[in-house]
């Protein structure tokens, strides 16, 4: 069997019997590697491919955002489908960067207890929705999902425009005009048929305009909820990047 070179083990002695020199030696090829890593991204604009059809949540939908991390949903359901083939098989196409841009905090997660909800918007109706969060084993009775009947009760949207503001602060892109109409914005947004419609289809284009299964006299939480729902997963459309991978 081979022996090492005594002159190379000699080499490396003063690096054994020197834990000193051993961790300033460790130090150093590691401040290396974070510079020739972390350097670049100071010459980048963004680190996010921009992608068409991702904008800003409509009041109703961020309101319902808050109502899902105010429950804790996020603990038992990720936004994130890796690309790996078993997940893109149940879920769909992987995850994109640009599809949370706007999601402060991001709502990846870190365990599944229950499936992932980055696609989930479409996949069901509003009254599937509704009836799931009221008593979960109605429609799935292996379901372990706590009920959420407590969420039909009005919304509160005084805070709205404070919302609005606030995730401005930290980037996302609202406008005056659109933290201006926030509270008229959310009540348009579950009446296809009323004034405000035309005016929040124009600030945010895409935008789903329905009663979410509930009336139109009040806004509740679980419509806000279910809105934010369904939006999940909508707003990118992956048949083009379907289409481009089918023609390399």
């Amino acid at each position: 069997m081979a022996t090492a070179q005594p002159g190379l083990w000699k080499r490396h002695e003063i690096f054994e019997k020197n834990s000193i020199i051993l961790l300033i030696g460790a130090l150093i090829v590691v401040s290396i590697g974070g510079l020739v890593e972390i350097a670049p991204l100071f010459y980048l604009k963004s680190t996010v491919e921009t992608v068409e059809g991702v904008r800003p949540y409509t009041p109703l939908e961020l309101a319902g955002r808050n109502i899902y991390i105010r429950e804790g949903c996020y603990l038992c359901h990720s936004q994130m489908v890796r690309p790996m083939r078993d997940e893109i098989e149940r879920y769909g196409h992987f995850s994109l960067a640009a599809e949370s841009m706007y999601d402060h905090p991001f709502q990846w997660g870190s365990k599944r207890t229950g499936p992932d909800l980055a696609r989930v918007g479409g996949k069901y109706s509003d009254q599937w929705h509704r009836e799931h969060l009221i008593e979960p084993r109605a429609v799935v009775p292996a379901s372990i999902m706590p009920a959420y009947a407590f969420l039909d009760r009005p919304l509160d949207t005084e805070a709205i425009a404070e919302d609005l503001k606030a995730n401005r602060a930290v980037g996302v892109p609202y406008s005056d005009e659109m933290i201006a109409q926030a509270q008229a914005d959310l009540t348009a947004q579950r009446d296809p048929d009323g004034p405000g419609a035309a005016g929040l289809q124009r600030r945010y284009p895409g935008a789903t305009i329905r009663d979410f299964g509930g009336g139109r006299t009040r806004a509740t939480e679980i419509d806000a909820l279910i809105a934010y729902l369904q939006v999940l997963g909508t707003m990118v459309d992956f048949k083009i990047y379907e289409d481009k991978k089918n023609l390399r």
